[in-house]
């Protein structure tokens, strides 16, 4: 089942932040449940499960080790890629250096991404959002038309 959804959040002074009842019960993450935050794209973090983590790192291990650009973000991923554990209020803690990335701030954005969730800063996200919604059909084309 592909992850949905928007959802403003807040990170309290911990760093921790709280996963959506209806996106932990879609991945049947409970407390003490494992997930991997490790740096995403375009300035946000990607929550995985364990499962799709995996799946992921299947992938790249599937990816030429002679290739500059596969070994230089093999290395910049995991590197910073961290286990974090679900708490029993349905939160992780998002780890200082990773929040620092993001800048996260206060007042954040969990989106569902299919197979991962994503922590926007709520800044990044609305600015992201803002350059690319007038772009939908566009980016909607260029994305359905690389299916082969």
């Amino acid at each position: 089942m592909a992850l949905t959804g928007t959802f403003t959040r807040s990170i309290d002074e911990k760093l921790r932040v709280a996963i959506p009842k209806r996106l932990r019960d879609m991945v049947d993450c409970r407390p003490g449940g494992i997930l991997y935050v490790a740096p995403g794209t375009d300035g946000s973090l990607a929550i995985y499960t364990e499962e799709s983590f995996a799946r992921l790192a299947d992938r790249l291990a599937g990816m030429s080790p002679t290739q500059q650009q596969v070994r230089a973000f093999t290395r910049l991923f995991y590197a910073r890629a961290q286990q974090v554990e679900l708490d029993k209020q349905g939160r992780v803690r998002i780890p200082a250096e990773l929040a620092e990335l993001a800048e996260l701030g206060r007042e954040v954005v969990l989106l569902g991404v299919r197979d991962h969730f994503e922590l926007w800063s709520a800044r990044r996200w609305e600015s992201y959002l803002g350059e690319r919604k007038a772009h939908y059909d566009e980016l909607a084309e260029a994305a359905f038309g690389q299916v082969s």
